[in-house]
C-alpha cells in the first residue's frame, strides 16, 4: 500500500467502530499517526448499541497492528472543552496535524411530525454541533501550522436527498454540507482544504431497526427512495476509507467544497 501520509497525523471522531474505525486504520496503514476519539456511551434516542471502550480498544490494536501510533481517548464531540484539549495533548505528543475526519454520528427514524423533542435535540447535538466543535478545535491549528491540511466531514446521501422517516437526520447531514461549503470559502486562503463525504448505506453495526416498519408500510410510496442502482445493499467501512483517504491526499490537491458521493448509485436515481 501507498504511505502518502508517512510523518503526518490525522484526528478522526467516532474512532471506535465502522467506519472511523476503518479510517483510523486505512491512515495509520498509508504512515499517519492516529489523534482518535469517540465517546464510547449510550445515546437516549437511537435504538442500536452504541461504541464502547472495548471498541475503541480494538480500534488501537487494528491501528497498531498496522503500524501506526495512536492516541485514544473517551470524548463527547459535544464537549467542546474536553474535544480541545483531547485534541491539544494529541499534537503534542505528534507534533503536528494534517488531516481532521469529522466522523461521529447517530441516526434514528421516525415520520418527521413524531420525531420526539430528544430525538430532535440528540440528532442534531451530535451531528452538527459536535462536526462543528471538531473543526473549530482543529482548525486554528493547522492556520498556525501553516502548511496547508485537510477537513473532510462525514455527510451522507441525506446530505444532498430529502429522504423519508428521517426528517432530523437529513436536516443534519445537510447543514453538514453547508457548514462545510462555508468553511472551504473562508480556508482556502489557508491553503486548507474542506470537502464533505457522502454515503449511502455502510455496513455497520448502526442497525436502524425502526425504519424497517416504515420501509414496509410505505414500500411502494416512499422507500423506492433508498434504492440503490447498482445491485448492493451497502458499502463496505472500507470503502469509505478509501475515499477519504484519497480525498485528504495530494492527488486531490485541487478539491475544495465538494461533494464526493459514495452512493452505490442512489442520487442518480
Amino acid at each position: 500500500m501507498r504511505r502518502r501520509y508517512e510523518g503526518k497525523v490525522a484526528f478522526i471522531t467516532g474512532a471506535a467502530r465502522g467506519q472511523g474505525r476503518a479510517e483510523a486504520v486505512r491512515f495509520a496503514e498509508e504512515g499517519a499517526a492516529i489523534i482518535a476519539v469517540d465517546a464510547c456511551a449510550e445515546f437516549a434516542s437511537t435504538t442500536y448499541p452504541s461504541a464502547t471502550t472495548e471498541d475503541l480498544t480494538e480500534t488501537v490494536r487494528l491501528v497498531e497492528a498496522a503500524g501506526g501510533e495512536i492516541v485514544a481517548s473517551k470524548v463527547d464531540t459535544r464537549d467542546f472543552e474536553a474535544l480541545s484539549a483531547t485534541l491539544a495533548a494529541g499534537i503534542e505528543q505528534f507534533g503536528r496535524l494534517d488531516v481532521v475526519v469529522a466522523n461521529a454520528g447517530i441516526c434514528s427514524a421516525a415520520l418527521s411530525w413524531q420525531i420526539t423533542g430528544e430525538q430532535w435535540h440528540e440528532m442534531i447535538d451530535v451531528n452538527i454541533t459536535g462536526a462543528f466543535h471538531t473543526a473549530k478545535a482543529a482548525v486554528p491549528f493547522l492556520i498556525e501550522q501553516g502548511e496547508g491540511g485537510a477537513v473532510v466531514f462525514t455527510s451522507s446521501v441525506a446530505g444532498l436527498k430529502g429522504y423519508p422517516f428521517m426528517a432530523h437526520y437529513v436536516a443534519s447531514k445537510h447543514a453538514i454540507t453547508g457548514l462545510a461549503k462555508s468553511m472551504a470559502n473562508e480556508l482556502g486562503a489557508h491553503s486548507i482544504r474542506v470537502n464533505t463525504v457522502h454515503p449511502a448505506g455502510v455496513a455497520t453495526d448502526m442497525r436502524i431497526t425502526e425504519l424497517g416498519p416504515l420501509l414496509e408500510e410505505y414500500a411502494t410510496t416512499l422507500a423506492p427512495i433508498f434504492m440503490n442502482t447498482l445491485p448492493i445493499d451497502a458499502a463496505d467501512v472500507s470503502d469509505i476509507a478509501s475515499v477519504i483517504a484519497w480525498l485528504c491526499s495530494d492527488e486531490a490537491a485541487k478539491i475544495t467544497g465538494a461533494q464526493i458521493p459514495v452512493d452505490l448509485g442512489n442520487l442518480n436515481r
